[in-house]
């Protein structure tokens, strides 16, 4: 009998919860209709889209566990860069070749870097996501770490159906509202997704033409070069300062190669790289993995997906799908653990409790987290990496 009431109260209490959240959320969509509107969305189309939606709770849970921050990179890799995804890209390269040749001509924007996105982005087609984007925006737009983006992206939905460019039952997507073959969110889609074909739409849901069009298109404005390298894996020299992985240092060929930094299969760097070339190095699992000096190409990539782990996955498939050499030759440290979404948080908060600003306590590990962290390794004589483990929480807690 205890345990029925218990039982009972607790589903009384998550009932009211759920309640009050459906009330909260339909106060913040009243608020969210006058911002729309004075972002020049019709009354019209506000009431199409927004009349009866409720929260998405699961968007919330993915949310917080996106596996590019969340699982360990050599994991993350291994999934997005699998022999099956190679192979596919491969077959879908040579399928597509006269279209991919003549965009590769009109963007300068090198064809396996278009049709890696694809493959990693939606299996090259296959799973475009069945989440209704303007519910899934308006969850993110509600409350969470990105109310910020969520508004945004949720304005931009609003403005694709207004502009007729897709239907509101045409968008679905990821749960973070990211739609069609590569994955464009909306304000990526009314800035960058290009008509190919000139049949009056700009359809990265059906028509590959305009999916590779507007993908290229996207990759040549934020700087990507045609026949230009991403970057490539290098040694470091003994008693090198790991600081110097950091988003803020870029430095010429020249430099990195007289600090000591080898090409790891063996070729000087200046002989290969135009010695004036800037590079920033990174250093994905700290100091005991791979290390890499990455180029504006790579920039241009992790513009697509803010994330270390996606732009690297990208541009190592992207080197298999053309048959080039793409296996790396130092070890992952693979018997590291990633850390869950609480330690995370609880790495972050002993930054911020010793002094060191990582920003938001979120659990997301992004640059400002890892500058904290170098900050804290230098004062501490340890490896300054900015490389979050097990280990560095313990030391932290202690």
């Amino acid at each position: 009998m205890k345990r029925l009431i218990a039982a009972l109260c607790l589903a009384a209490g998550l009932l009211s919860s759920a309640g009050a959240q459906e009330g909260d959320f339909a106060r913040w969509l009243e608020g969210f209709r006058a911002e729309a509107a004075a972002a020049g969305v019709r009354a019209e189309v506000i009431d199409q889209a927004l009349t009866g939606l409720t929260v998405n709770a699961r968007v919330y849970e993915l949310n917080d566990n996106q596996p590019e921050f969340s699982r360990a990179i050599w994991d993350y890799l291994d999934r997005a860069v699998s022999p099956a995804r190679v192979q596919n890209g491969r077959a879908m390269i040579a399928q597509h070749r006269p279209l991919l040749s003549l965009i590769e001509n009109a963007y300068g924007v090198d064809g396996e870097i278009m049709v890696a996105i694809w493959g990693l982005e939606t299996s090259y087609g296959a799973i475009m996501g069945g989440y209704d984007a303007i519910q899934a925006l308006a969850t993110l737009a509600f409350e969470g770490r990105r109310t910020g983006y969520g508004r945004a992206q949720l304005i931009g939905a609003l403005k694709i159906i207004q502009n007729g460019y897709a239907t509101r039952e045409e968008l679905k997507g990821s749960w973070a509202g990211a739609m069609g073959h590569t994955q464009f969110i909306p304000t990526t889609y009314l800035t960058y997704a290009v008509d190919h074909d000139g049949d009056g739409r700009r359809d990265i849901w059906n028509d590959l033409g305009d999916v590779f069009a507007s993908t290229a298109n996207y990759l040549s404005a934020s700087g990507y070069r045609q026949n230009e390298a991403w970057g490539l894996e290098v040694d470091l020299p003994e008693g090198f300062d790991y600081a110097l992985a950091a988003v803020s240092v870029r430095k010429p060929v020249a430099e990195w190669a007289a600090m000591g930094l080898q090409e790891t299969r063996g070729e000087a760097l200046i002989a290969r790289f135009d010695p004036n070339m800037r590079a920033r190095l990174i250093l994905p699992a700290g100091a005991r993995g791979p290390a890499f000096l990455t180029f504006e190409n790579f920039d241009a990539i992790l513009k697509y997906n803010r994330s270390t782990a996606y732009a690297l996955a990208i541009a190592l498939l992207s080197e298999k799908i053309a048959s080039r050499e793409a296996s790396l030759v130092a070890a992952w440290p693979r018997a590291d653990r990633p850390l869950a979404l609480e330690e995370r948080k609880a790495l972050q908060q002993a930054l911020l409790d010793r002094g060191y600003n990582p920003g938001p306590v979120d659990g997301i590990i992004g640059a400002g987290t890892k500058r904290a962290l170098r900050a804290w390794q230098q004062d501490k004589g340890l490896p300054a990496d900015g490389y979050a483990s097990a280990d560095v929480l313990e030391a932290l807690r202690f």
